[in-house]
């Protein structure tokens, strides 16, 4: 059979059961636009929390110091283990699986002025790895502490968006000079915003953060807050902390399975497991979409077994000519997709509209931000076309062999 008469006999039993097909239709369009849109949430809230998660740092693992709890040859257990300058360059020699690697020092409520406006913040002592690890981009005209502004020592700042904006307002602050305990320091750069979720000292949005050498040199700090360092291959990051255990308990001479000596936080373990849990959201509302798309399936098959029904005279005059059982079904099984495509496609064009005006609203507060808005991703695309097709198969197959399975002599008798 000819495609042009499969589209006229298409057009002939749409026009005959119209109302009946436009219900069909508006079925699966609804289910269309509630998978596409449950799917397109879901893949925005990954795509945000996968970015709020990376705002604190990729593929990094952030140690810090702590208290022996095994004795050890002849050191008795409760012994402070403190982390020094001189533990980074000794890790980075012993540990060649470690990538890149840089130690903080941090100090609270620090006096910082500019003009009348006198602050309170949290001042960190960075390297320039910094700028990398922990995700620090500078926004346009600004940049990061170098290794020049180490090497030197010079006073110059690196402040968060926030710590900005309440010190500058709308003012560009970039170039301007900020006291701190009454010393001047040079603005060189502001953080690009940045959305984050994890933190172990505050947002770094509102952080002002220093070369190291020169907070060290302004505080006269001996011991650093924490080492930050990024395995060469994030897969093997628990093999890189129990060699930092051993490098660790050779210098300091604590028990190397002693898991109180030091502390980590292996935030390449935890964005795996939240990558997993918003993955497991996401199928949840794939299925929900899903069950919603399969009810409309039903309405197909309805409609293709009332129009057996009604054709019976004609299923069993094709017959009789001749006509082979395939031709039925696969005269059948296309009408059943035909009504299913044709309701996803106007769903699918709808949900990219819905979306795009999403796109177009902007966040008002950081709740809405971390949200994200829909995402209507290739994947989520081939998903909904292939459930499309399942169902189109599946509500048209059963139709398609009862009109097969018509006795021709007895079709000829129906009226």
């Amino acid at each position: 059979m000819s495609p042009s008469i499969m589209y006229n006999i298409f057009i002939r039993d749409f026009r005959k059961q119209r109302k009946r097909m436009i219900l069909t239709l508006v079925a699966i369009l609804w289910g269309t636009m509630s998978i596409m849109l449950l799917l397109g949430f879901g893949e925005g809230l990954r795509i945000q929390f996968m970015k709020g998660s990376t705002g604190l740092g990729e593929g990094i693992v952030i140690m810090w110091g702590g208290q022996t709890s095994i004795p050890f040859e002849g050191f008795g257990k409760g012994r402070r283990i403190h982390l020094y300058e001189s533990d980074i360059n000794m890790l980075q020699h012993n540990i060649p699986e470690i990538d890149e690697i840089a130690g903080e020092y941090i100090r609270w409520n620090v006096e910082i002025r500019y003009g009348d406006k006198t602050l309170t913040e949290r001042l960190n002592g960075v390297y320039p790895s910094y700028r990398e690890m922990r995700n620090m981009i500078p926004d346009m005209g600004g940049r990061m502490i170098n290794k020049i502004d180490m090497e030197q020592k010079r006073r110059v700042v690196f402040l968060g968006d926030a710590a900005k904006e309440r010190l500058f307002g709308n003012k560009d602050a970039v170039g301007e000079t900020i006291y701190v305990q009454s010393m001047p320091f040079k603005v060189v750069g502001v953080m690009k915003h940045k959305i984050q979720m994890n933190s172990y000292q505050g947002q770094d949005e509102d952080v002002i953060v220093m070369p190291a050498t020169t907070f060290v040199t302004l505080f006269g700090d001996p011991c650093l807050d924490n080492i930050i360092y990024r395995p060469v291959n994030l897969e093997n990051s628990k093999a890189v902390e129990k060699r930092v255990f051993e490098v660790m308990g050779a210098r300091y001479k604590f028990d190397p399975d002693d898991e109180r000596a030091l502390s980590f936080w292996d935030v390449i373990e935890s964005n795996r497991v939240t990558d997993n849990v918003l993955l497991g959201i996401e199928i949840f509302l794939g299925i929900i979409g899903t069950l919603t798309l399969l009810i409309a399936s039903v309405g197909v098959a309805n409609i293709m077994y009332v129009s057996i029904k009604e054709r019976t005279r004609e299923i069993g005059v094709k017959m009789a000519v001749g006509g082979r059982r395939i031709y039925i079904i696969m005269q059948f099984l296309m009408e059943a997709m035909g009504i299913t495509f044709l309701g996803g496609f106007f769903g699918i064009a709808i949900t990219f509209a819905i979306t795009a005006v999403f796109k177009m609203i902007p966040a008002q507060s950081e709740a809405l931000e971390l949200l994200g808005k829909p995402t209507i991703s290739f994947e989520i695309g081939l998903i909904v076309v292939l459930i499309l097709g399942i169902m189109g198969l599946v509500s048209g197959l059963f139709p398609a062999f009862k009109a097969a399975s018509i006795n021709p002599v007895e079709a000829l008798r129906y009226e």
